[in-house]
């Protein structure tokens, strides 16, 4: 026994030295596999802006980027009535994804106008449209939609437009603006998200849309039922595309109108996870979000 011993003791110099290298060498060399192996994991997504998201981050009445804001005449642009522009100021993190958004029927924008800021400070450029008529029926509303963003993309100032990447769009409306984003998702695929708010649309299905779209729902609408409206219009689309039905407790036809947390948080949740690809949000996707103000939460939860 002693002479073994001694013998292990007597060899460690040379011996014990080629083991250590050989293990390091091993080690090494799996962790060089492991890292290739998974490269995304390792680093952050080409559009993540902003810092790691929280519950109060999301929370909050403003997010992490200051907004400056800017008024657009209807007589200086085509095919939308004017509105108003909120951007980050920061430049210094790349280019930001766009998002237009529409009023509903008789209203005007400033009737969403808290969504504007709230939207932008979480790194986006945002234009609240005003429409042609207040009257204007959801298929007129979804063209006025489109035709706010090729007007960010081509025509704003340099100042806003600098700011966009024209690849990274989004819609978003309430009521018949809600209705429609439906009709913009489906007139133009290319498009990164969409978000009805409590949407109205005497068409019932979309199963043409191939968007990644959260429709928001609120249990008592009177205007728009969930049960003629934004559940139909919800299970219309195909599965194969990413979609979420968010249905707000107790919460009636005009919920947009007023500052509601759990909707901006959901929103932005789901502009930041597809118009920047941020995977960073999944998880306020995906398992559902839950709560008092939540009725109902139905989804294709998001994949990487």
């Amino acid at each position: 026994m002693s002479r073994e011993y001694d013998d292990v003791q007597l060899s460690t110099p040379r011996s014990g030295a080629r083991t250590l290298t050989k293990l390091a060498l091993t080690v090494s060399l799996i962790g060089g596999a492991l890292a290739a192996a998974t490269p995304a994991q390792a680093a952050a997504g080409p559009y993540d802006r902003g810092p790691d998201p929280t519950d109060a981050i999301l929370e909050a009445g403003r997010g992490p980027f200051a907004t400056a804001q800017t008024s657009v005449s209807s007589l200086s642009v085509s095919g939308f009535g004017g509105g108003t522009i909120y951007y980050p100021t920061d430049t210094s993190q790349g280019t930001f994804g766009a998002i237009a958004i529409s009023p509903g029927y008789t209203a005007r924008w400033s009737s969403l106008s808290w969504l504007g800021p709230r939207i932008a400070s979480h790194g986006f450029v945002v234009i609240g449209i005003e429409t042609n008529s207040v009257y204007d029926q959801p298929a007129s509303r979804g063209r006025q939609l489109l035709a706010a963003l090729d007007y960010l993309v081509e025509d704003s100032s340099t100042t806003v437009r600098s700011r966009i990447d024209g690849s990274r769009l989004a819609v978003a409306g309430h009521s018949m603006g809600g209705g429609g984003s439906l009709e913009a998702a489906d007139d133009r695929p290319s498009l990164q998200a969409a978000v009805p708010l409590a949407p109205w649309n005497l068409t019932k299905n979309w199963s043409g849309i191939q968007v990644p779209t959260m429709i928001i729902g609120g249990e008592s609408d009177s205007v728009a039922s969930v049960t003629t409206h934004s559940e139909p219009f919800y299970n219309s689309i195909p599965s194969s595309s990413e979609k979420a039905y968010l249905e707000l407790n107790n919460a009636s036809h005009f919920f947009p109108q007023t500052t509601n947390t759990t909707m901006a948080k959901s929103m932005v949740a789901w502009l930041k996870r597809f118009v920047d690809d941020d995977t960073r949000y999944e998880r306020f996707l995906c398992p559902p979000p839950s709560g008092l103000s939540i009725e109902e939460y139905r989804h294709t939860c998001p994949s990487s």
